[in-house]
């Protein structure tokens, strides 16, 4: 007992030690300077975290699995479970399945999404545990604009309506997150028909970083469209070897003409852009 209590003034100063790491640590952390984009390695499929230096978050879709969970690990202190809003830029699979997971482990503080619904056995999940949790559920529409502090806020491009009869390509959530004299155009899967459309209602286009809709498939990312957006870096969520043969090769030549850089997340894994409103930088994973 004597031995003990000699040595509890030492455990005791242990503890304290300790306490004081773990303070720090989230001090460091929570105070980050300049917005950070982060392009999550989910595979065939899209999850894009955005954090501002405030300490406000979003998931841009969920990716095709709870693979979503460890991409988040990694870029998420580990003692934060809360995300502020989530937004579904569609209901296909590839885009909401590991928002269910997300639901479940995270507290999340709203749900954004198209309006368009899907009669499949993914989405009716991802229905109900949003219902059980009773979280909050926002329909986009060009318009709205999302702030998120210190300058930083998303504009809502597309849909201009909410039908929940539109195909989930014609219904997608198009974003334009604005920083300082940075932009990223967040295109979703986003095809050309709609990319003619919003050339045709917003000439506001321009964007430093271009998130290539669809993966790459021959089916977006046409020579108008990159053209109005005219961007430095595109980025193409894609799986590796995936059997839809994205990107495609054409969308990659278009690229190129154009002279934009291309970061792919089958090639680099997750691709993290940090911003401070007047340069970005790409970060190491």
């Amino acid at each position: 007992m004597q031995k003990f209590i000699k040595n509890a003034k030492y455990y005791f100063l242990g503890l304290l030690l300790v306490a004081a790491v773990f303070v720090w640590y989230a001090v460091f952390r929570e105070s980050r300077e300049g917005l950070e984009v982060d392009f999550l390695d989910v595979g065939q499929g899209d999850a894009i975290f955005i954090q501002a230096p405030n300490g406000n978050q979003i998931l841009l879709d969920g990716g095709p699995n709870k693979k979503v969970l460890n991409q988040l690990s990694k870029v998420m202190p580990f003692y934060d479970r809360s995300i502020d809003l989530i937004i579904e830029s569609h209901p296909d699979n590839d885009h909401i399945e590991g928002f269910i997971d997300a639901l479940k482990k995270y507290n999340i503080g709203a749900i954004m999404e198209s309006g368009v619904m899907v009669d499949t056995p993914v989405y009716q999940e991802l229905e109900k545990t949003a219902k059980d949790k009773n979280i909050q559920k926002v329909l986009a529409k060009r318009g709205m604009r999302i702030n998120l502090g210190d300058g930083i806020f998303i504009d809502v491009l597309l849909p201009t309506v909410n039908n929940p009869n539109f195909s989930p390509h014609d219904g997608m959530v198009v974003l334009k997150l604005n920083y300082g004299k940075n932009s990223f155009l967040l295109a979703g899967d986003m095809e050309e028909k709609m990319e003619k459309y919003l050339i045709s209602i917003d000439k506001n286009l321009t964007s430093n970083v271009l998130k290539i809709g669809h993966h790459g498939s021959k089916t977006s990312t046409s020579e108008a469209f990159l053209g109005y957006v005219s961007p430095e870096y595109a980025v193409i969520s894609v799986g590796k070897d995936n059997r839809y043969g994205h990107p495609t090769q054409e969308v990659l030549d278009r690229l190129n003409r154009f002279g934009i850089k291309i970061l792919r997340t089958d090639e680099k894994g997750t691709i993290k852009i940090k911003s401070d409103g007047g340069s970005l930088q790409l970060l190491d994973n």
